[in-house]
């Protein structure tokens, strides 16, 4: 816990997870208030896909914060119709239709309310290990009871089954059930990538059945995974995708895509932030240089090759190493709050994904040398 004042006689306290404050990032590289650097293997929790100060997004959000900064959807506006026009060129096909919003929570509780307003049924099906977000409909998607256990009773109508497991899933989607929403990698539950025949079976379930397939790609999209949606590798279309972190470069934005044979309810749900001219102009320039330097393609090279570093380390304390692209989860024996904490000390910034596995969210376009000094990092920190 740390006190900061903000006027006579007055303190105003946070609480500090990780005993560090931030004041300054360039590139993949942040400082803290001491004047000390460390390689940001955290990346804003995947978002900072361009890393920090990226010149064209500083640019495009300074050219605009002096024209327009907020404009309601019930007006139009150029730059939200630039942005959701190059946004649709690289959607997967027949997904036409979008809702903005401010972020991953929000983009998932859009579309549980679009999949009951569509189908009028009131269930869901989620998967264990899930994570979708901490507003109360996306909280009850997620399985971990630590989310969860100080704020029930949630929303009603979710059930959680095991990921990956189709005898399951076929017996938990019935008349009753609006949605089937998956992570195509779990992350927040240890960097599990799912299997193209499972989600395959599970986009034929819901079509026979008519559920919606919602998937959450809150920290898979925009070239995470080595594809610009983690779908792409399933092959498979959902009925609605959501979509935040990286869609703006670290700027809080979200999305809903929604198939052609789905209508958002006009009026039954909105945002006052949502599309603002900062945040559209911010995700066009974001958009426009990962399909410009094609860094999907080059996360798909450099996490497999960080991967193959990863794994090549000598330590009886990895059990696995998971990853796809550059979602990358190094799964310990033991706890992995002591490790972090030790890579940070080295100067290295990483993440947990559940109590044994450190994850690493770098931004996409990290140097090749900076992507193995977090391998090296990580190494050194295992044996302290």
């Amino acid at each position: 816990m740390r006190s900061f004042p903000t006027g006579p006689g007055h303190e105003f306290s946070v609480t500090l997870a990780r005993g560090l404050t931030l004041v300054r990032g360039r590139g993949s590289r942040v400082w803290d208030d001491q004047g000390r650097s460390y390689l940001d293997g955290v990346a804003g929790h995947g978002s900072l896909i361009l890393g920090h100060a990226h010149p064209r997004l500083t640019e495009a959000i300074s050219r605009q914060a002096a024209v327009m900064t907020s404009c309601p959807v019930s007006f139009g506006n150029d730059v939200r119709q630039q942005y959701l026009a190059a946004l649709a060129e690289v959607a997967p096909p027949g997904l036409n239709r979008a809702f903005l919003c401010n972020s991953g929570t929000e983009s998932v509780e859009a579309a549980l309310k679009f999949a009951r307003f569509a189908t009028g049924r009131p269930g869901f099906v989620s998967a264990r290990r899930g994570f979708h977000g901490r507003t109360f409909g996306a909280m009850s998607a997620t399985f971990n009871p630590l989310y969860r256990r100080d704020f029930t009773p949630g929303v009603p109508g979710f059930a959680h089954v095991g990921f990956g497991n189709e005898a399951e899933l076929d017996a938990a989607v019935t008349t009753d059930t609006a949605a089937v929403i998956l992570e195509v990698v779990q992350g927040e539950g240890g960097v599990h990538p799912g299997r193209r025949a499972y989600f395959r079976r599970v986009r034929e379930l819901c079509t026979a059945r008519g559920a919606l397939l919602i998937l959450d790609e809150v920290q898979t999209g925009f070239g995470r995974t080595g594809r610009l949606f983690a779908c792409q590798h399933m092959e498979i279309v959902p009925d609605i995708l959501c979509l935040a972190k990286g869609i703006a470069g670290g700027f809080p934005m979200g999305a809903v895509l929604c198939a052609d044979h789905l209508e958002p309810p006009l009026g039954r749900h909105g945002s006052t932030f949502g599309g603002n001219p900062l945040a559209c102009a911010a995700a066009l320039a974001t958009l426009r240089v990962l399909t410009e330097e094609d860094l999907p393609a080059r996360a798909a090279t450099e996490g497999a090759r960080l991967h193959a570093i990863l794994s090549a380390i000598d330590s009886d304390r990895i059990v696995a190493v998971r990853s796809q692209g550059l979602m990358i989860g190094v799964q310990l024996a033991d706890r992995a709050a002591p490790t972090i904490q030790a890579s940070q000390r080295a100067g290295i910034l990483a993440l947990p994904a559940g109590r044994r596995v450190v994850r690493f969210l770098p931004a996409l376009n990290m140097d090749p040398t900076e992507l193995e000094q977090l391998s090296t990092g990580l190494a050194a920190a295992l044996t302290n």
